[in-house]
């Protein structure tokens, strides 16, 4: 009897009252303990609400149902679809809008409801895989700001690929402990490429060495990476280096060079095909015959193999306790190995093994340095 008084009444109430009515006929709906009749003729007096003609009517409905777990479905589903400032509350907060609407939503709707959808408590892998294919780049900042988003390291690598050239996106990125190695490394490229190509640092220092500087600056960033990543990802980010074209024998060097045997071992299987439990094996412990016919499989150029099974033995010294080394140390001894050949096949392998030594020393000093000014 009240709903069916409730419904000849609106039709001549004003906005305002029609609107406090809506809001506590919502409330009564999510709180009360209504009879089954009482329910089912509120439901039918909200639904007929969505007709209202003033916005404030079902602004009033959304606030109230918004939180509800059992609100009435077609309510939630036309209110969600309402103009802007409406469905905002609901795409924000309604627990009932399913992964697969939310998909669907994210996909057709506006750039507002996607970055109203990645702002919600929880955004499942579906929903952030939906945000990371079509979202907008506010959309997308805004997901991986949201803590409680689940996002997969597929999505994380296809926001990277669309978005990765915004400044404030990289940086959110780079910042987030889930991010696979292999797309830190595509940001710090990306990174490298936007400060080559800023005008300033082209007027400071021209094209030439900033060039110079970048790739130097990405080389020394990918080692350190490398010193970060996890076993379980070595292998993804050597096949994603692999691809990019920049898993060359200088690279190996410099990797072998400082220490990053557990990586050049997953380059190895990549590069030759042949088994990681061998490869292991013969980087532990296997002779140079068998090390340098591996490396010819793996299609390493025949001039860095005597400098890269020096290292390799100088690094399995520092394992078994025989020896207190460091890359600055161990670039030295690969150096000294070839001599004093600086001409010929190995002057660029002997310029690559300076420079990586000068590096080390350069880091050796500045540590030492900032352990001084610490104490």
């Amino acid at each position: 009897m009240i709903v069916q008084h409730f419904l000849k009444w609106i039709d001549t109430a004003k906005v305002a009252e029609r609107a406090a009515a809506a809001s506590a006929l919502a409330r009564a709906y999510v709180f009360s303990d209504l009879t089954f009749e009482d329910r089912c003729a509120a439901e039918a007096a909200l639904t007929l609400l969505l007709d209202d003609p003033s916005p404030k009517v079902r602004l009033a409905m959304a606030e109230s149902l918004s939180l509800c777990h059992h609100a009435p479905a077609q309510i939630i589903a036309a209110l969600a679809s309402d103009q802007p400032e409406i469905a905002a509350l609901i795409l924000l907060r309604s627990p009932l809008l399913a992964d697969s609407d939310l998909v669907d939503r994210v996909a057709g709707g506006s750039a507002a409801a996607q970055r109203l959808i990645a702002m919600r408590p929880r955004v499942s892998h579906a929903v952030s895989a939906a945000l990371a294919e079509t979202g907008d780049r506010d959309a997308c900042l805004t997901l991986l700001r949201n803590d409680g988003a689940d996002i997969a390291a597929i999505s994380l690598r296809r926001i990277a690929e669309r978005h990765g050239a915004d400044a404030a996106l990289r940086e959110a990125m780079l910042s987030d402990r889930r991010l696979p190695a292999d797309v830190h490394h595509m940001l710090m490229v990306m990174l490298g490429e936007a400060l080559r190509c800023a005008p300033l640092v082209q007027a400071l220092i021209g094209p030439a060495r900033a060039e110079r500087i970048t790739r130097d600056a990405c080389l020394s960033a990918s080692v350190r990476l490398i010193e970060t990543t996890p076993a379980e990802e070595c292998a993804a980010l050597v096949e994603h280096l692999r691809l990019r074209g920049e898993m060359t024998s200088s690279f190996l060097v410099r990797i072998v060079a400082y220490g990053k045997i557990d990586f050049f071992g997953a380059a190895l299987v990549a590069l030759s095909g042949q088994k990681e439990s061998r490869i292991r094996s013969l980087l532990a412990d296997g002779r140079d015959v068998a090390l340098e016919a591996l490396f010819r499989t793996a299609g390493l150029a025949e001039a860095t193999h005597r400098v890269i099974l020096r290292a390799i033995k100088a690094w399995r010294e520092v394992a078994r306790g025989q020896r207190v080394a460091g890359p600055q140390e161990v670039s030295w001894l690969m150096l000294k190995e070839l001599e004093t050949d600086r001409t010929g096949k190995d002057g660029r392998l002997a310029s690559l093994l300076s420079s990586i030594h000068l590096s080390a020393l350069r880091e050796n000093a500045r540590d030492h340095a900032v352990a001084i000014q610490a104490a």
